[in-house]
């Protein structure tokens, strides 16, 4: 191909909603680069799948970070898909696409291009709902939406433990009103398959002669000519070196963590992390790599009186291979599901006026000393997570070399009011596990998190083993000032012909997981992108 319009570094849960959007013009050229390979794997689409590619590095990659916790886990280990769909096809599929005032609040941050009135639709384009169209719910759409199809007693007792709580019991989390406890949503379709970025999107369009894919390229800086991108520079999984130029604009759409890396080694940052890591400055652009935000949580077991209410025996030897039969066979099981079953939108903190917290239920636990082995006994897993948090980390790279890693500071709970929510929701979640409907079912708390009762000694548990939920954001945020990296329409501030949309463009998080909300973004992202191509188009003429 020829001639390239843009090229989308990146190919994830943005990139392959871009990759989609702009080639549907078929007067633009798109080239797709992603550092992976495919993402249409058997272990990819059965949805409990991801505990095999989370641990495989052809499909994941691993980010160490700084957070050294003494006593503890050690530091943690960042992991990011690696392959077409990115994320989305190692997560655990939760649907959850943030309420209107998270898009309100974008909008006064970046621009009205960013309100709900405007995400809404967008929203509502992206699904193809299982429980059918609503005022909230789309239908038609390339990701297909579901509900739990079979809720176990011990979900449906969490659920009125939380109406005994007086909590509003909701059937969908698409529901405009946030609080509330009940099934969680999937992007899983009717099969029990994960529907991933990948499938979804760049399965109906890799058949067009104006887009181009490659994948097993890393991309390493972004070629800038006379204050203009024209294209990227990058390594070959064989280690050959490549480039791809254009004629229109650079998409990076590589994450919270592979943007800011690709744009401090283009030269593109605060001047002191460049000089501090080797490199000649480009471009002073001091918010690149910062104000990261991320979720943090630790896993609460809970001891259940009966192995029947509990899956955790349903991963090995013979029942585990029924249940993959069954899966294949397309019969609804514990492999056709999502990572949780269930969740509730709370208000933990008493000056809260919308939640302020996210908890999280399955009906398994897993051995804090055994990564991602489940316990032996019967078991419950719930864990929380602040839905808006205040601390800032930080994403730099150490070295000109492309392959050096990453310095990586989370910087959980650095903020004050995070270190409230965090020890408020653990109370939340003990009075509602307290709660008569869970009497039938549950022993008691483990012994893990069940010793923490004083507040120092639940922000312990935190540092000692907190764990990232993977939905890192903001570290090339937009914004109307000039002190973010990109304006309101996601352009680099200071060069031409450069873009990023990615989960790390938003300057605050939206209140859940981010997969859904980086999908609607890119989907938005590629309508101004085609409106600012007419528009150019329209002023040459």
């Amino acid at each position: 191909m020829t001639n390239i319009d843009y090229i989308i570094v990146g190919g994830g849960s943005a990139g392959c909603v871009l990759a989609d959007q702009l080639s549907a013009d078929p007067d633009c050229n798109v080239l797709l680069v992603e550092e992976g390979q495919g993402g249409d794997g058997f272990l990819v689409e059965m949805p409990k799948g991801f505990g095999k590619t989370l641990t495989d590095p052809k499909t994941a990659h691993y980010y160490p970070t700084v957070n050294a916790r003494e006593g503890g886990a050690g530091p943690e280990v960042w992991v990011r898909g690696k392959m077409l769909g990115g994320s989305s096809g190692v997560n655990g599929m939760v649907w959850n696409r943030g309420v209107a005032a998270d898009y309100d609040r974008l909008g006064e941050l970046a621009g009205e291009q960013w309100s709900w009135e405007h995400m809404r639709p967008i929203f509502l384009s992206l699904e193809n709902h299982a429980s059918g169209a609503s005022e909230d719910r789309g239908v038609g759409g390339p990701i297909q939406v579901k509900t739990h199809p079979l809720p176990s007693p011990l979900m449906k007792a969490w659920i009125e433990a939380g109406r005994e709580m007086g909590l509003p019991v909701k059937s969908d989390h698409s529901d405009p009103r946030q609080e509330g406890i009940g099934p969680l949503q999937w992007n899983i379709d009717g099969k029990g398959r994960r529907v991933s970025a990948a499938r979804g999107f760049l399965g109906r369009a890799r058949n067009r002669p104006n887009l181009r894919v490659e994948t097993g390229v890393r991309t390493d800086r972004v070629i800038v000519e006379g204050r203009r991108a024209v294209g990227i520079a990058g390594t070959r999984s064989d280690g050959s070196a490549v480039e791809y130029r254009c004629r229109g604009e650079v998409i990076l759409s590589a994450g919270a963590i592979g943007s800011p890396r690709i744009l401090q080694l283009s030269g593109i940052g605060a001047p002191d992390d460049l000089r501090n890591a080797g490199i000649d400055v480009l471009l002073d652009s001091p918010g690149i790599g910062h104000n990261m935000r991320e979720h943090v949580l630790v896993m609460m077991n809970w001891r259940l009186r009966h192995m029947r209410d509990s899956v955790n025996n349903q991963f090995g030897g013979a029942r585990l291979l029924a249940n993959v039969t069954k899966h294949v066979l397309g019969i609804n099981n514990v492999m056709s599901y999502g990572s949780s079953e269930a969740a509730a939108f709370v208000k933990a903190l008493p000056e809260s006026e919308r939640p302020d917290s996210q908890l999280m239920f399955a009906p398994y636990s897993l051995d804090p000393t055994k990564g991602m082995a489940m316990e032996d006994e019967p078991g419950m897993q719930v864990f929380t997570m602040t839905l808006r948090p205040r601390s800032e980390g930080r994403v730099l790279v150490t070295s000109a070399d492309p392959a050096a890693m990453l310095d990586i500071v989370p910087n959980h709970l650095a903020h004050e009011y995070d270190r409230r929510a965090a020890v408020a929701q653990f109370r939340f979640v003990r009075k509602l596990m307290a709660q008569p409907a869970l009497e039938p079912f549950v022993v008691g708390e483990t012994d893990f998190t069940a010793t923490a009762q004083t507040d120092d000694e639940i922000l312990d548990l935190f540092r000692l083993y907190g764990g990232a939920g993977y939905h890192a954001t903001a570290t090339v945020r937009m914004g109307r000032d000039n002190s973010a990296p990109l304006d309101g329409r996601l352009r680099l501030r200071g060069i031409d012909g450069l873009r990023v949309i990615d989960c790390s463009v938003f300057p605050e998080m939206v209140a859940g997981n981010t997969n859904a909300p980086t999908m609607g973004m890119a989907m938005r992202a590629a309508q101004l992108v085609r409106e600012d191509r007419r528009n150019a188009s329209a002023q040459a003429a």
